[in-house]
């Protein structure tokens, strides 16, 4: 065996090296993303709901959207949405935290709750039999919250020690000055509560953050998966349709930032600085939104991007740089993101903004533009190919009054996206001039390398 195997590999070798080396099969013509169509209602107290189907596997996920987060704490109120969402699997007034948890986990899942500046959610997935039991179970929890003064001193504790977790990594140290630098005292400025505004969070603060922001006009109810929709539907109504109407959602974009900002923050002797680079641009309601994202992808977004090949591969200045565009209801940030070696931060700031500038003057080859074009397609396809994935984008969209077109129709856009579309794009939203910077390093090393970067700073 093993002669043989020496004869074969000698006149392998001996091939030519056009022979060994076939041209890959060019790439199939791109197709549409298929969802399966969405089916919905809507209860007289304004509640939503949503089915979509999805696999084959008998589970399904049960999802309740409430709008509400931090958009709605007052600047005494940080992290309270947080809080409050965890208190949720404290227990209701019929069920214990204990009770909750084992009904779920009889079901073939879990319960889950948490919040972000702009939702609250409540949910879970189970086994597709139990379906109109874990919606029960859920209206139970959300209609019936008990927050009890009891449960609240641990949960109080637990945020105090995460948040000093936090604190202590330079990189989220930077994401919440970069945060305060664009959006100000509007709420989506403050990421982290201080020791003393957590420990002043009674459990009738909760009660009353809850009672005001909460209700039927806020909610929308995601179901995805296999599952009996005339019997969930039942459910549903069973359970949600007695639930007051309350409030409408708040409606407060912010006015991010749009000149020169910088801002070092001294961290003695480290070895790396945590740099925040980036301004506002269009939000997804703009037409512009897929451009954006692709241009994004080119740029920063992606693993083969220009700005992680420049600073990452070729200069070695950083390990996982990397930039995206964040969205808010009428809100868009592009921001790069990246940890460098102390002794580079200056240089560091010089390639990505060379690598902008760049792309603002000349569009990209049509190859690089394809295999970026081909990865964001590829991502995307992924992202929704779960239960929670298709009901993050049913999200989306609902969040930003975007319709069901935009899922059905993104590979489809994103493959539109011409080079020239990326150059008149970048020159449209990213220029340098604009953007908030934020560092936190060593200042003794890293203060004179930013001179150059002061240059327009108010």
């Amino acid at each position: 065996m093993r002669t043989t195997l020496l004869a074969t590999a000698l006149l392998l070798g001996a091939l030519p090296l056009a022979a060994q080396q076939e041209a890959p099969p060019a790439p199939g013509t791109p197709k549409d993303f298929r969802v399966p169509p969405r089916r919905s209602f809507t209860l007289p107290n304004g509640m939503k709901v949503s089915f979509v189907r999805y696999g084959t596997v008998p589970k399904v996920a049960v999802q309740l959207d409430l709008a509400t987060g931090g958009i709605d704490e007052a600047a005494d109120e940080v992290q309270l949405a947080g809080l409050t969402a965890q208190m949720l699997l404290e227990g209701s007034t019929s069920r214990s935290a204990g009770q909750i948890s084992r009904e779920a986990a009889e079901m073939g899942g879990s319960l889950r709750a948490g919040a972000g500046d702009d939702d609250l959610t409540v949910g879970g997935e189970v086994l597709s039999e139990f379906g109109d039991r874990f919606i029960a179970l859920l209206a139970d929890v959300v209609l019936r919250p008990r927050f009890a003064e009891s449960d609240l001193a641990r949960l109080r504790a637990n945020l105090q020690r995460d948040n000093a977790i936090a604190q202590s990594q330079p990189g989220q140290i930077s994401r919440a000055r970069f945060r305060q630098m664009l959006f100000g005292d509007h709420p989506y400025g403050r990421v982290y509560a201080s020791d003393s505004m957590i420990a002043g969070y009674t459990a009738a603060r909760i009660a009353a953050f809850y009672d005001h922001n909460v209700g039927g006009r806020r909610a929308h109810l995601y179901v995805s998966g296999v599952f009996d929709q005339p019997k969930l539907e039942r459910a549903i109504r069973a359970a949600f349709s007695r639930w007051k109407a309350g409030s409408a959602a708040t409606v407060r974009p912010p006015t991010p930032v749009a000149h020169r900002q910088l801002d070092l923050i001294d961290r003695p002797d480290a070895v790396q600085s945590s740099l925040r680079v980036g301004l506002p641009v269009a939000d997804p309601t703009s037409p512009d939104w897929v451009r954006l994202t692709v241009t994004d992808a080119l740029l920063g977004g992606a693993f083969g991007s220009r700005i992680t090949s420049n600073i990452r591969e070729d200069k070695g200045y950083t390990y996982s740089p990397f930039s995206f565009v964040g969205s808010w209801p009428k809100t868009g940030l592009w921001v790069e993101v990246a940890d460098v070696t102390t002794a580079v931060t200056g240089p560091s700031l010089k390639e990505i903004f060379g690598e902008v500038d760049r792309l603002r003057r000349e569009a990209p080859p049509e190859a690089e533009l394809t295999g970026i074009k081909n990865n964001l397609a590829g991502v995307f396809t992924l992202q929704n190919s779960s239960r929670y994935g298709l009901i993050g984008q049913m999200q989306f969209v609902d969040q930003h009054g975007l319709g069901d077109g935009y899922i059905s129709g993104y590979v489809k856009n994103v493959h539109g996206v011409s080079p020239e579309d990326v150059r008149r794009t970048a020159e449209k939203y990213l220029d340098p001039a604009r953007m908030t910077i934020t560092v936190v390093g060593d200042r003794k090393t890293v203060e004179p390398q930013l001179e150059p970067y002061r240059a327009g700073v108010p």
